[in-house]
């Protein structure tokens, strides 16, 4: 069974920078697609961005430019460097995980089956 634990989350001033990691305990980390999702106060989940197995990225407009998703397969692990963090990403942010049974597959799920327990990200004023 698949585990993630998010962790670098903090508190952080506008402008600043942060990097989150999502440890992934799974049997072949190479063939899954992940994503990394946030969900603000009183608002839905969105997402944030996704990468392939293959290496494939996409991002949600708010973010482009200033967030990137990657992956090191040796480590089992998948980042997402912030930058110029703004007021607006305050969120609890949750890495998510889907076996794609192909490690040179560029799907970007929709859906994810394993989900992390979130790390708290909040950027001041």
């Amino acid at each position: 069974q698949v585990q993630l634990v998010e962790s670098g989350g903090g508190l952080v001033q506008a402008g600043g920078s942060l990097r989150l990691s999502c440890a992934a305990s799974v049997r072949i980390f190479s063939t899954e697609a992940f994503g990394w999702y946030r969900q603000a106060p009183g608002k839905q989940r969105e997402l944030v961005a996704k990468i392939a197995s293959a290496g494939r990225t996409y991002y949600a407009d708010s973010v482009k430019g200033r967030f990137t998703i990657s992956r090191e397969n040796a480590a089992n692990t998948v980042y997402l460097q912030m930058n110029s963090l703004k007021p607006e990403d305050t969120a609890v942010y949750y890495c998510a995980a889907k076996e794609v049974y192909y490690s040179y597959s560029n799907l970007l799920p929709d859906e994810y089956d394993t989900w992390g327990q979130g790390t708290q990200v909040t950027v001041s004023s």
